[in-house]
C-alpha cells in the first residue's frame, strides 16, 4: 500500500521543480521562493482540473495531464512574478 498515488508525487515533483527554476532565473530570497512555489503548486493543480474537465488526453503520463499543468503553472508564476514587481513597490524603492 503506497502512502501517496503515483501522480499527485510526480506532480508535486514537476510543480516544484517549476517553481525553483523560475526561482533561479528571477532570483529574490525565500519569501519570493515560496511564492513562486505555492504559484507553481496551485497552477499545476488548476492545469490539471482544465486538462481533466475537458477531458484531454494530450501529453498525460498516467493520470497527470503534462501539458496543462505545466502551462498552469507557467501562467501563475508569471503573474506571480508580475505581482511582486507591481508599480506601487518599484515607485517605492525609487525615492
Amino acid at each position: 500500500m503506497s502512502l501517496i498515488s503515483p501522480g499527485l508525487a510526480l506532480s508535486a515533483i514537476l510543480a516544484t521543480a517549476y517553481g525553483a527554476v523560475f526561482h533561479l532565473w528571477r532570483g529574490g530570497g525565500y519569501g519570493m521562493l515560496l511564492r513562486y512555489l505555492v504559484a507553481a503548486w496551485g497552477g499545476f493543480a488548476l492545469g490539471q482540473l482544465v486538462g481533466w474537465l475537458g477531458g484531454w488526453a494530450f501529453l498525460m503520463v498516467g493520470q497527470v495531464h503534462m501539458l496543462e499543468g505545466t502551462l498552469g503553472s507557467g501562467v501563475l508564476l508569471v503573474i506571480a512574478s508580475w505581482l511582486a514587481v507591481s508599480p506601487a513597490r518599484s515607485s517605492r524603492s525609487s525615492r
